[in-house]
């Protein structure tokens, strides 16, 4: 049966200092390290044949990582920023609790967790979905149709806007959904791309 494993990117250093990263292209911080080592334990014995990864160097380098732990060769990889964080705008490089006390709570929370409220000068969650379903669609699902073994390492809201496809979340199941930093998720699909089953590993 073929399966895709999702994974999001490790701790980043604007993770670690609470700040909007969104697609300022920030390293993993040292812990992120050891989350893409750890998710790489987990993927040990595991076949993959296609990488998917974004643009960005967290979401790269969590795979690099990963799959070097895990003994993973895949020599196939494809990046684009199509599997991109969520671009956070006038938000990006701010940290969060000093953007609360500028906009307020409720306005920073309503930018983060709503579905179609985008930031000044950045995207909402729908925007981001705009741009990643179609990517899976396109690119990703015909290879799990194939019976190819899948990893997409990208980041929290894209890989939500993913999951909300997968698993077919409304807006409001979307608005509680968390995607945990270096814990592979993986999916079995039926020929159709149907959800069969889905763990965390």
């Amino acid at each position: 049966m073929p399966q895709l494993v999702l994974v999001r990117h490790g701790q980043s250093q604007w993770n670690l200092e609470n700040r909007f990263t969104g697609w300022v292209d920030v390293p993993l911080s040292p812990k992120g390290e050891e989350e893409a080592r750890a998710a790489g334990e987990k993927l040990r014995g595991r076949r993959v044949d296609k990488l998917y990864t974004s643009v960005l160097k967290r979401a790269i380098d969590t795979a690099t990582l990963a799959l070097a732990t895990a003994g993973i060769d895949a020599t196939a990889t494809e990046r684009d920023a199509a599997l991109n964080e969520r671009m956070y705008g006038d938000l990006q490089g701010l940290n969060k609790a000093e953007a609360a006390k500028k906009w307020g709570d409720a306005q920073i929370k309503q930018w983060r967790r709503s579905y179609d409220v985008k930031p000044p000068g950045g995207e909402s969650l729908a925007d981001t979905a705009a741009r990643v379903i179609p990517y899976w669609e396109a690119h990703i699902l015909p290879d799990v149709q194939a019976g190819k073994s899948v990893l997409v390492a990208a980041h929290g809201n894209s890989l939500r806007a993913l999951v909300m496809h997968l698993d077919g979340l409304t807006r409001e199941q979307v608005l509680e959904l968390e995607i945990p930093t270096g814990a592979p998720l993986l999916y079995e699909l039926a020929g159709d791309g149907r959800v069969v089953a889905k763990r965390y590993l």
